[in-house]
């Protein structure tokens, strides 16, 4: 196991899945408050925090099951963030008999046909490289960020932000992303985990979209969190931790 990871607490395991752009610091918050009950598996992604850089194809959802095999957790409660709920979500579609739960906390979704604005606004981002001072400036121009900039948690979201964009630098030119085939939007129906779906009312009108798609199945249970953007796990870890509490004990 070359993955970085972090474990804190007893109990039923819980695997926590952080966004793109963030590491195993987005749950700084949210971890210690799970730790009270639960044995916390928190890990930086291939690519990202203290992990290695990934290979010419990578394939993020293999990663989990070999985190999971080596840990000899047979299985747990998945939460994933963003790209980690598209991963988590594309895990409870293939590896179901792993996961006892599963918490999606604004997640992206394999196969969804983002908007243009949201293709263009991560070219732009791309498109200033190296120059990491300008790919901050016109990452944190979004409403993805429009609560955490204002909030005592800025730093550390710029500080992962920055990180994220140092080594994406050093990735191979040809690098891509393995995803299951079928796309897991064309599989939805066929999740079968319990699952809880939270959302930030300020979030992106692409997230709401992806959204809507969750909402064909019929075992998952949504929650729409008040004053909240896209980084919901660093400004509102105690709402988090609470809904996700009451969802695992139900």
């Amino acid at each position: 196991m070359d993955l970085y990871f972090e474990i804190t607490g007893n109990g039923h395991p819980v695997v926590l899945i952080h966004s793109g752009g963030t590491d195993l610091r987005l749950w700084t918050f949210l971890a210690p408050l799970l730790s009270k009950k639960y044995k916390v598996i928190a890990f930086d992604g291939r690519g990202a925090g203290k992990s290695p850089s990934p290979l010419k194809d990578t394939n993020y959802v293999e990663d989990v099951l070999t985190l999971m095999d080596y840990l000899e957790l047979k299985q747990a409660t998945i939460i994933g963030h963003s790209m980690g709920g598209q991963i988590a979500t594309d895990f409870a579609l293939n590896y179901p008999e792993r996961v006892s739960k599963l918490v999606l906390l604004a997640p992206s979704l394999t196969g969804f046909p983002y908007s243009k604005e949201f293709e263009e606004y991560h070219i732009k981002i791309s498109d200033a490289a190296p120059n990491i001072d300008k790919m901050l400036e016109l990452a944190l121009d979004s409403p993805n960020y429009q609560v955490v900039i204002d909030s005592p948690q800025k730093a550390l979201n710029v500080q992962m932000l920055r990180h994220h964009f140092g080594r994406m630098l050093k990735w191979p030119a040809d690098f891509s992303i393995k995803w299951p085939q079928p796309s897991a939007k064309e599989r939805l129906e066929e999740l079968n985990p319990e699952t809880l779906f939270i959302l930030g009312n300020k979030d992106l009108a692409d997230n709401y979209r992806v959204s809507n798609c969750f909402r064909k199945v019929s075992n998952i249970h949504f929650i729409e969190i008040q004053d909240a953007d896209h980084m919901l796990p660093l400004t509102h870890s105690e709402d988090l931790y609470q809904e996700i509490t009451a969802f695992m004990e139900d």
